[in-house]
């Protein structure tokens, strides 16, 4: 569903005028179809296997029960969704209220009920209207899943209660009372016919079941419905077959099987999966890309990257769009750049950007940045400290650049700590003794020279504790191009433990790529890359 001017529209050709309804992921619509007609339309929100499955049961009781209001069933990836139409009748529940209610109606009632109910709905599931005796399905509400067989029987005794009173008007056809006399002449001929339709019914014929695999599902179900069979469908998956083939017959063809019974088809018809982004990459690793999700490398077509300023061999654009719901087995087309021909670019100083800015930069001149190397320095960790090719120089749009990136100085210890010194023993106290006043000295007239007090002895101080700062270091490293699949993180260890960081990627988003990061640790410190939990590779900053 998209948005298009001040509305909504839906597959690009139903033009939404009202929302009437919402339940669970369906929403249930007004919508102006083509020549101006009014529709409504059932949009299935499916984002989970279960909520396609519910779609698929939906649509399977769809094909059974072939309502009158029902146009049209969409099942595609991203447009899921069923069209109706408005069915001229009376509502089911006036048609019931009569006092005297038609042989036919009350058939019909009955039929459509437990037509209904072979599907999992319930009477009140549905919306029936009634065309002179005849009823017919409106509109069919989906459901998450089938009905029970006791929640069907509480839902439909509604409908069905009133069926039992009242007065019933049986059918009668106009000058009945004239069969009477004909009715003699073909009484000997009715017995015949009757017999040989008892034969009939009681021993069909038999025929073969002829052979539908590999065929599509629905001219294989024509086929066994032309030879006198019945046809239902399962859903199932097998790799390398097309979607909606039949994968599997069930009775297997060359059974001699009677007229009527029932063929039991199984169909391709996998979960959706979510298409990978593909953009910028070449073509060996959009294939490996493609390969993880069981998806192939469908038609490739070479245009010119000059308008998107995209290297020569790298993927422009790609169709089904990443992030699209697609089937396994389903090939992507891709458009690949031919280079951009005939065109100088240059970059301006990258001194003092980090590094993310300076690679954007480096792209939107039509730039790879394809090497990025570490440089102790006081600046910023991730600061561009110098550039190649220099700023202002005109290159060739497609050129490598290479960075030199600041990482934060550390220079290791010249020797290790010793051991630390132990504290002197605390003295012990001595308590004062009293002193007796010492006489008062008699005045000779000599006085005698002052001495200083001699330096007080104190222990000796206690060295301080070593504290070990934390310091910022940083980790690069380049990743094989033949790099195993998994999901690879990353985690550093120092002396505080081990803690993980901000990283974790497929195979083929880094097979080949140079990654750089940064990490605030204390003491000795080393960065460990794991590869689905289990330790890949160690690198020492």
């Amino acid at each position: 569903m998209t948005d298009q001017g001040s509305g909504k529209v839906i597959d690009g050709k139903y033009e939404v005028l009202r929302e009437l309804a919402v339940q669970g992921s369906v929403t249930l619509s007004e919508v102006r179809a083509a020549e101006g007609v009014t529709r409504q339309v059932a949009w299935f929100n499916v984002a989970s296997p279960a909520e396609r499955q519910a779609f698929h049961t939906y649509r399977s009781a769809l094909r059974a029960l072939a309502p009158a209001g029902l146009t049209d069933v969409v099942a595609r990836p991203g447009a899921y969704y069923a069209v109706w139409q408005p069915v001229a009748g009376q509502p089911l529940d006036t048609a019931l209220a009569q006092k005297v209610k038609p042989q036919e109606l009350i058939d019909g009632v009955q039929a459509l009920s437990a037509r209904l109910a072979e599907q999992g709905y319930a009477l009140d599931d549905a919306q029936v209207v009634v065309e002179g005796t005849e009823p017919r399905l409106a509109y069919l509400t989906p459901l998450p899943a089938p009905r029970s067989a006791e929640d069907l029987a509480a839902r439909n005794a509604r409908f069905l209660t009133p069926l039992r009173g009242g007065r019933v008007k049986k059918k009668r056809e106009p000058g009945g009372w004239l069969t009477f006399i004909p009715g003699l002449l073909l009484l000997g001929g009715a017995g015949y016919l009757g017999a040989q339709a008892a034969q009939t019914y009681l021993n069909p014929p038999v025929r073969e079941v002829i052979a539908v695999t590999g065929q599509d599902a629905l001219r294989g179900a024509r086929l066994l419905a032309k030879a006198g069979f019945r046809v239902t469908y399962n859903e199932g998956q097998a790799g390398g077959r097309p979607i909606g083939s039949v994968i599997r017959q069930d009775p297997p063809a060359g059974t001699n099987l009677p007229v009527g019974r029932l063929v039991t088809l199984t169909v391709n018809n996998p979960p959706a999966i979510e298409v990978p982004r593909l953009e910028e990459m070449n073509l060996d690793q959009a294939r490996d890309a493609l390969k993880d999700r069981a998806m192939t490398v469908g038609k490739v077509v070479k245009v010119d990257g000059t308008l998107t300023s995209t290297p020569e061999g790298r993927i422009v654009a790609q169709l089904p769009e990443a992030g699209s719901s697609a089937q396994q087995g389903q090939p992507v087309q891709l458009m690949v750049s031919t280079g951009i021909s005939g065109k100088e670019t240059w970059l301006p100083n990258l001194g003092g950007m980090t590094y993310d800015q300076a690679r954007e930069y480096a792209r939107a001149a039509g730039l790879v940045v394809t090497s990025v190397t570490p440089q102790p320095s006081d600046r910023a960790a991730g600061t561009v400290l110098e550039q190649t090719p220099a700023a202002f120089v005109r290159v060739k749009v497609g050129s490598a650049v290479k960075l030199t990136v600041a990482t934060s100085r550390y220079s290791a210890p010249s020797r290790p700590a010793g051991d630390l010194p132990l504290p002197p023993a605390p003295l012990p106290t001595v308590p004062e003794q009293p002193t007796e006043p010492e006489p008062a000295p008699v005045d000779s007239g000599v006085t005698d020279p002052v001495v200083p007090d001699p330096q007080p002895v104190t222990p000796d101080e206690i060295p301080p504790v070593p504290v070990t700062e934390s310091r910022s270091v940083s980790f690069a490293y380049t990743f094989p191009t033949d790099l195993p699949e998994g999901t690879y993180t990353l985690a550093v260890q120092d002396e505080t433990g081990e803690r993980p960081l901000d990283f974790s990627y497929a195979a083929a988003d880094i097979a080949g790529q140079r990654a750089t990061t940064t990490a605030t640790v204390t003491g000795d410190a080393v960065f460990i890359i794991r590869r689905d939990g289990a330790d890949f590779a160690t690198v020492t900053p």
